[in-house]
């Protein structure tokens, strides 16, 4: 039995089922929420979609999004559950509390540090984000694809691959967006609200960032620090935060780019992207946290100095490895 038929028979007694996806959501978490309920709906589940945190406004277009329920709204709880996008049972913050004791979860991921806590887990880290998973059940149980589903499976195809600029969009992530586009929706509005639109706040983080920016003397390694103080000045929601980090690992000779930034609880959250050499996914996991080869984070206990110097000379020994073979 495959996992997409260990799914339908999931669905088949599953009712009602809650579905959700990982704080502070990204454009894969969110459209993979809001496809999965669509479809949900049209099999006639009654389905409640929740998030631990706001939707970022940059996906506000996408149908359905109102529905998206904060957690902390929702009283009842689920016997059933769907997690998307969401490496562990952390990642989906307090949204957990909504899941009864011995429900039924089922873990739809493409992250892998996925470490399998579902009662089903379809996992496949060869995809280039949730929603591609989740547009191979929906061709597989042949449901038909209109325009609201197609924009929001293409909103996480998008997101995800970078505007399929990274390593991780493969011909049939193409194959898919072409699919997707026959159905007519509007690729180059999608493009403009979630890659090319920001906020005056994100451009004030940036700017502060950039005047911390530091090289490690190889030219390999480069990062900026945001302190809790810039992000209260400016920040208005998580989502200002959002890309900054790749302007590190953007520098010419830059392998690793890192960002470092205060929260309120003598934590620094740190945020990895990388071109080539370093897997940052394995490298934030030694750190509690997860994320993708290029494409990572995780969380420190400590001060900046002291996350400074845990992360970098961690890096610094990954490179070290990597140069050697």
């Amino acid at each position: 039995m495959n996992q997409f038929e260990q799914f339908h028979l999931f669905l088949e007694n599953a009712d009602p089922i809650l579905v959700v996806a990982h704080l502070y959501p990204d454009g894969d978490a969110i459209s993979s929420t809001l496809a999965m309920g669509y479809v949900l709906r049209q099999l006639g589940k009654k389905v409640t979609m929740v998030n631990e945190s706001p939707i970022p406004q940059k996906f506000s277009f996408l149908p359905g999004v109102e529905e998206i329920k904060l957690a902390d709204s929702v009283s009842e709880i689920f016997p059933y559950a769907i997690a998307l996008d969401c490496a562990d049972a952390e990642r989906m913050g307090s949204c957990r509390s909504l899941i009864r004791e011995k429900a039924i979860v089922v873990n739809i991921d493409h992250h892998a540090t996925n470490d399998r806590y579902g009662t089903i887990n379809i996992i496949q880290p060869q995809a280039a984000a949730t929603a591609e998973i989740i547009f191979d059940w929906v061709e597989e149980a042949d449901f038909p694809v209109d325009r609201q589903l197609a924009a929001c499976i293409y909103t996480g195809l998008l997101t995800d691959t970078g505007g399929f600029r990274y390593s991780n969009t493969s011909s049939k992530v193409f194959t898919q967006a072409a699919k997707l586009l026959e159905t007519g929706i509007e690729s180059h509005k999608i493009a403009d609200a979630v890659l090319e639109t920001v906020t005056m706040e994100q451009l004030q983080l940036l700017q502060t960032a950039l005047s911390t920016l530091q090289k490690s003397e190889d030219g390999l390694v480069a990062w900026m620090d945001l302190r809790k103080q810039d992000i209260d000045r400016f920040a208005n929601s998580h989502e200002d935060l959002d890309g900054i980090v790749n302007y590190a690992r953007n520098i010419y000779g830059v392998d690793v780019g890192i960002l470092f930034h205060e929260t309120n609880d003598r934590t620094i959250k740190v945020s990895f992207r990388s071109r080539e050499m370093v897997d940052v996914g394995n490298l934030a996991k030694s750190f509690g946290g997860g994320g993708h080869a290029r494409a990572a984070g995780c969380s420190i206990s400590g001060t900046l100095q002291e996350a400074h110097h845990r992360v970098l000379s961690l890096v610094q020994s990954k490179l070290k490895q990597e140069c050697e073979v």
